[in-house]
């Protein structure tokens, strides 16, 4: 599997519009492409130099999953968000493929 997560840096003056265009705009779109098997979408605690700063962790159900993403359905999002939102809300890209992955219940056995 592939962890997929989008670090956002968010101008202050427009962070709750851009969450509530994430939460029922944008993820939904991603999620409807049926590529991911589910979400989080996290604030980033830390120090902030001017806007906020979340991250949007997306699981694929594989990595061709993934690829098919990328390839036919990543740039029109994208260029979406991008129009949107401008230098609003700068977005970093980082790929994880997933070594392991386990619960807390599996461990107390």
């Amino acid at each position: 599997m592939i962890l997929y997560n989008i670090t956002i840096s968010v101008d202050s003056n427009c962070a709750k519009d851009w969450l509530d265009y994430m939460v029922n705009d944008h993820i939904p779109a991603v999620l409807a492409t049926g590529h991911f098997r589910d979400y989080k979408l996290c604030r980033v605690e830390g120090d902030e130099q001017g806007g906020e700063t979340y991250a949007v962790q997306y699981l694929a159900y594989s990595p061709d999953a993934f690829n098919l993403y990328q390839t036919e359905c990543a740039p029109a999002l994208q260029a979406d968000f991008h129009k949107k939102w401008g230098t609003k809300a700068a977005a970093f890209r980082t790929i994880l493929p997933v070594l392991h992955e386990g619960s807390a219940q599996e461990n107390a056995k």
